[in-house]
Order: structure tokens, then C-alpha cells, then sequence
């Protein structure tokens, strides 16, 4: 079956019906990439067009957006280019800060239900399985790089996975096409040309399938992730509990690679990740931490905590900003969330006679006694922060409204009994948006 078949299969395969869009570097990959999916586009009557990023990181890129243009429109698509701005940051290389660059102006540059079509070949897969055994990643690392993922508001494909750089070059030969070469490829400082010119000639050269059972390899990796994934699925619902917290006597029954697992999705749902080092910290320093003890993890910009026996993640950064006056429908933004007043008919809410004019908010008052809705009688605040079980880091990061002195609500905790609106009224609602 000849290279054009196999890709329509591909697409086929994948499922996909959408609208086309090609990344199109004008190098040898895309430029193969776009004229399959130009064909294709031709023969099925679908929509097909083309994006150029264009990073301004070297003088001689300057001159491809008009040669993607010429050879886009030889193959009847248009083609859009984007300027791009790579910044680098601390232990960030060029090549991952121009990939985020990259990536981040396609996802701009895409419509609703669009297929972005990205040219990774075999020989890609490789080099990304080998960088992620470099980093010591785990299955999810070494799975690579997926023929389909969610990708903006659409999905990326990669239907050239299966073809070498070779092969690639050759139909591109036979079809007489017109490539750009990036002359930065060879400096092999970078870590990815350095396995693209110094060691992966040597292995297929030693084992000519070398690319063919590493991508074996990613497949088998991919299948074990997402097995991983769905036990993880299994297991969270039962340790989740108040405030994504997780337990941890509930974590202690499952053995160490289940409770490790389950760790790790748990984490990465709330956007932290970390090594296997700093998941064996985090277990034995915090979780098993002395009972006495306030333990924290610091990861990235967020903590993770413990309290009651439970793990918290924490935006650890977040610094709470008083208010004064509140405005109805207006969010408001109080530095560890987002607070809006709304009204309508709904749950019991505030009493709809309130002065919003009167109305402050304050954090980490101490002393002070309140009446909750639906309790018996008044507490102090400190006894109704250990009941509603709030960590203690949090309670400096709950919002207190206040008429004048006297308290309105503790938002997103309780409505002080006083202040209340009766059932099924028109009530002033509180909407709240942590960031934790």
C-alpha cells in the first residue's frame, strides 16, 4: 500500500470529520504532511488550511513564511502566518519555550471542532521515548507521543507516527516537493539533535527495526498508563473527600504502587506534578509526619499539606486582599479566589434587605462568636473553624463578610443565622471561586 493510502487510512482510523488544520513548518515532515492532507482534502471535498509559526529566533527563518505561502498555494490551501515571542525562563531551554510558543499559537489560531494534523514521524517518536528514559520519566513519559489527544478547542492528530524521516523523503523526492532546511537541526548542542545525529544513526544502523520496536515499546507504554489512569479512577472517588482533600488512612490500604498512583492523579488533577523522589517525600515527611507536626511540600508554585489526616494541595503563593463595598452581579477578585453577589431565587442565601453598600470583606479575623444557619447556637469562630473542619492554613484565606461589625457569612463555609434569607425567596447568592 502506497504511502497515500496508508494515510488515509490513518485519518480513517482516527475518526476523525472535522475541518483541517496543518502546522506547517515548510521543513520536510509538514511539507509532506500538507500535501497528503491537501489531496485528501481535494478528493473528499473537506476543508483544509494551512499555519506557519514563525519564532524570529534566527535571520534565515525570515525568508520561510514566503516560501510556505508558495507551496501552499501550489497545493490549493492557504496558508496564515503567526509571530510568535519565545521567552525563556529558569530551567527552561530555547527548544521547550519555543515548543510552548508554538503550541500555544496554534491552539489560538484553531476553531471549534478543528483537527490540527502535526507531521511527527517514527523517527520523532524515538527521540522523545529516549528523552523521556534521559529524565527517568514513568510509563506516561515513556508512551511518547499519541496518534490522537484533546488539543485546544479541538483534537492534534499525528497520522505520519508510523513513517521514518526516510521514508518520508523519499515520497517527498518522487513528488518532487520543495523543503526548507532549518540549519539549526544540526547543532547538536540541543539534546534532540544530538540523538538525531550522533546516536540513532548508530543504533538503526546496529539494529535496522530500532524505531520500529521503540515504538512497540511506546504503544505498550501507552496501554499501561491508561490502565494506571483507570484504576486511578477506581480508587479517588473513595479517598476524595471536603475540599479535594485526600485521605490518608484510606491511601494506607492500598499498596505502595496503588497508593503511589493514586497520589499522582490525584496531584496532577490539580495541575502539580512531581518526581518519584518528591512523591516518596511527600508520603513519608507529610502524610507520616508526627501527629504533632504541620508539614508542607513545597511543588512549584503549590504546597501540599496535611491536616487531620488528610493531604491538601495549596496555591502556597496567594495572598488574600480585603474589600470594601461589594457591587452586585461584579466578581471580585480577593487574591486566593473570586467572589460574586448575585440575585435570584435558588438556594437559601442572604437576606435580600441587605445594604450592599454597608457590606466589607476581611480576612483572618480572631476571637468573635457566630450563629450559623441550622445550628443550635452561637460558637466562637476558632470552635466553628475545627467543626467545619477548615484547615488551619485556610483559615486566613476564607473570606468574612461583614455589615458594618457584625458577620455576615464566612463564604463558602456558613451563613450567619441573622442574615439569612427565608426558603424559596429571591436571596442575595454567593458565588465563590477558590483557587485552591
Amino acid at each position: 500500500m502506497d504511502l497515500y493510502s496508508r494515510f488515509c487510512r490513518q485519518i480513517a482510523e482516527l475518526g476523525s470529520r472535522g475541518e483541517l488544520l496543518v502546522a506547517f513548518s515548510g521543513g520536510l515532515d509538514s511539507t509532506v504532511l500538507l500535501a497528503l492532507t491537501a489531496r485528501l482534502a481535494r478528493e473528499q471535498g473537506r476543508s483544509v488550511r494551512a499555519v506557519h509559526i514563525h519564532h524570529g529566533l534566527q535571520a534565515v527563518a525570515d525568508s520561510w513564511p514566503a516560501h510556505c505561502t508558495r507551496v501552499a498555494a501550489s497545493l490549493g490551501v492557504v496558508c496564515q502566518t503567526l509571530g510568535v515571542q519565545v521567552t525563556l525562563g529558569p530551567r527552561v531551554s530555547l527548544e521547550a519555550a519555543a515548543r510552548e510558543a508554538r503550541y500555544r499559537a496554534l491552539a489560538g489560531a484553531m476553531r471549534p471542532g478543528e483537527l490540527l494534523l502535526t507531521g511527527h514521524h517514527q523517527d520523532d517518536q524515538t527521540e522523545t521515548l529516549l528523552l523521556a528514559l534521559k529524565r527517568g520519566a514513568g510509563v506516561e513519559g515513556l508512551a511518547a507521543m499519541p496518534h490522537i489527544k484533546p488539543f485546544g478547542p479541538g483534537w492534534q492528530l499525528r497520522p505520519l507516527l508510523g513513517w521514518s524521516r526516510r521514508q518520508l523523503e523519499r515520497f517527498a523526492c518522487i513528488e518532487r516537493l520543495s523543503w526548507v532546511t532549518d540549519p539549526s537541526n544540526a547543532d547538536s548542542r540541543f539534546d534532540r539533535n544530538f540523538l538525531r545525529n550522533e546516536v540513532l544513526p548508530g543504533l538503526v544502523a546496529r539494529w535496522p527495526a530500532f524505531n520500529q520496536t521503540v515504538a512497540r515499546s511506546a504503544e505498550l507504554c501507552a496501554e499501561q498508563a491508561e490502565l494506571a489512569a483507570e484504576l486511578a479512577e477506581q480508587d479517588l472517588p473513595g479517598l476524595v473527600q471536603d475540599h479535594r482533600a485526600l485521605s490518608i488512612p484510606g491511601l494506607q490500604e492500598l499498596s505502595p504502587a496503588r497508593r503511589h498512583n493514586a497520589l499522582r492523579h490525584w496531584l496532577q488533577a490539580q495541575g502539580v506534578y512531581c518526581s518519584r523522589l518528591q512523591l516518596h517525600t511527600l508520603w513519608q515527611e507529610v502524610a507520616l509526619a508526627r501527629d504533632d507536626a504541620s508539614p508542607l511540600l513545597a511543588l512549584g508554585e503549590r504546597q501540599v499539606r496535611r491536616y487531620r489526616q488528610r493531604l491538601y494541595v495549596v496555591a502556597g503563593a496567594a495572598v488574600p486582599r480585603p474589600c470594601a463595598g461589594l457591587a452586585a452581579d461584579s466578581w471580585l477578585e480577593l487574591g486566593v479566589g473570586r467572589l460574586r453577589l448575585a440575585f435570584r431565587t435558588g438556594d437559601v442565601g442572604l437576606d435580600p434587605a441587605l445594604d450592599l453598600g454597608r457590606l466589607h470583606i476581611a480576612f483572618g479575623a480572631q476571637g468573635g462568636r457566630a450563629h450559623p444557619l441550622g445550628r443550635a447556637g452561637s460558637r466562637p469562630l476558632k470552635k466553628l473553624w475545627q467543626e467545619y473542619r477548615i484547615p488551619p492554613w485556610q483559615r486566613e484565606r476564607v473570606p468574612l463578610l461583614f455589615d458594618g461589625e457584625r458577620l455576615v457569612a464566612a463564604v463558602g463555609v456558613f451563613i450567619c443565622r441573622d442574615f439569612a434569607s427565608r426558603p424559596g425567596e429571591p436571596s442575595w447568592q454567593l458565588e465563590w471561586r477558590p483557587n485552591d
